[in-house]
C-alpha cells in the first residue's frame, strides 16, 4: 500500500522539519513548501495528497488564499497553523473551510494526533469499522450503538468517547489525553467535562458502565 502524503507549507525551515521528522516517523510521506505560491504548485503537481498544514503568515500567497483555492478545487483535509489566541484568523479560516486550528507553539505530537483523526474522518486511513467488547458493539458508519442486541441512543459526544475508549481497551488514558483526543482542539477548560460525560455515558450503557473504570488522580481505563 502507498503511503499517505502529506504536504507541510511553512515559511520557517525548522518548523517544517520538526512537523516532518514526526509526521515520517509516524509512517507518513512528507512535500515541503517554503511559501504560498510553492503550496499551490506541489499541489497541483501532486494529485495524491491527502492533507494539508498551512501556516497563516507566509510571505506572497498566505495561507488564507491558498486555502481559498484549494477549498475552490478539493474537499481535503487542511490543518492551520496560527499565532495562539487569534480569534478573527479562526474565525476567518472555518469560513473558508478549515478542517481543524493548531495555535503556536504546539506540541508536535498533538499535531500527529490531530492528523490521524482527521484522516480517520476523512476514511483515509483503514480503520475498524466496528468495535464489539463485552456485549457491547459500536458500529462507527451508521453511528449505533447496540448492547445485548438493544439499541442505545448516545449523544455525538458521548459516541466518540465510547469509540475512543473501545478503540484503547486497557490503556490507562489521563483526561488531557481524552481531551485531545476526543474534543479534538486546545481546550483550556474544566477538565470535569470529561467526568460529567463519563458518568452520563456510564448511565446509558447500564452495567456495561463498569468497564469504564476510575484511575484515581489520573483518568479512566475501559476494561471489559
Amino acid at each position: 500500500m502507498d503511503k499517505i502524503r502529506i504536504l507541510i507549507a511553512d515559511d520557517e525551515s525548522r518548523m517544517r522539519k520538526l512537523v516532518s521528522d514526526f509526521l515520517i516517523k509516524e509512517g507518513y510521506e512528507v512535500t515541503e513548501a517554503s511559501d504560498g505560491n510553492e503550496a499551490l504548485d506541489r499541489f497541483y503537481e501532486d494529485k495524491g495528497i491527502s492533507l494539508i498544514i498551512l501556516d497563516v503568515m507566509m510571505p506572497g500567497v498566505d495561507g488564507f488564499e491558498v486555502c481559498r483555492e484549494i477549498r475552490s478545487q478539493s474537499q481535503v483535509p487542511i490543518i492551520m497553523l496560527t499565532a495562539k489566541g487569534d480569534e478573527r484568523d479562526e474565525l476567518q479560516g472555518f469560513n473558508l473551510g478549515v478542517d481543524e486550528y493548531i495555535s503556536k507553539p504546539f506540541s508536535p505530537k498533538i499535531l500527529v494526533a490531530r492528523v490521524n483523526a482527521l484522516l480517520r474522518r476523512s476514511n483515509k486511513l483503514d480503520v475498524e469499522e466496528k468495535l464489539e467488547a463485552g456485549g457491547i458493539v459500536l458500529d462507527k458508519t451508521a453511528h449505533t450503538v447496540t448492547i445485548d442486541g438493544k439499541a442505545v441512543e448516545l449523544s455525538f459526544k458521548e459516541f466518540e468517547l465510547l469509540t475512543y475508549f473501545m478503540e484503547n481497551q486497557s490503556v490507562a488514558l489521563s483526561r488531557e489525553k481524552i481531551l485531545n483526543n476526543v474534543w479534538n482542539y486546545d481546550y483550556f477548560g474544566d477538565a470535569r467535562t470529561i467526568d460529567t460525560h463519563v458518568k452520563k455515558l456510564r448511565s446509558k450503557i447500564g452495567d456495561k458502565g463498569d468497564y469504564i473504570k476510575t484511575i484515581w488522580g489520573m483518568g479512566y481505563k475501559f476494561e471489559v
